[in-house]
């Protein structure tokens, strides 16, 4: 599947607040709005759930978090990536968060 870039602008301060709630759920921007994009094309409606970010993380949750993320990475061919390509992965996560 080919890749596209998609440009948005936003508040600096909402983009900072959204990087850092993306980071505390342990995805990144670009896999939340991925994620989204997907939902609405899907369901053909914008559905959203807005989670408090002071929601206690259970071992369940952080399980269901991790299966939906297993699922994601089926559905864009990374399920195959070995541990220093995942290791990559993060590393170019958290330099394009600094930014």
């Amino acid at each position: 599947m080919s890749q596209a870039m998609l440009n948005i602008q936003v508040d600096e301060g909402l983009k900072n607040q959204f990087d850092l709630l993306c980071l505390e759920i342990g995805m990144t921007p670009a896999s939340v709005i991925n994620r989204f994009a997907k939902a609405v094309v899907k369901n053909k409606k914008v559905l959203m759930e807005i989670i408090n970010s002071e929601t206690e993380i259970t071992s369940d949750r952080a399980l269901q978090t991790f299966y939906a993320l297993r699922e994601e990475a089926k559905e864009n061919g990374l399920q195959g990536l070995t541990l220093d390509e995942i290791n990559q992965e993060i590393n170019s996560a958290r330099q394009d968060m600094k930014v």
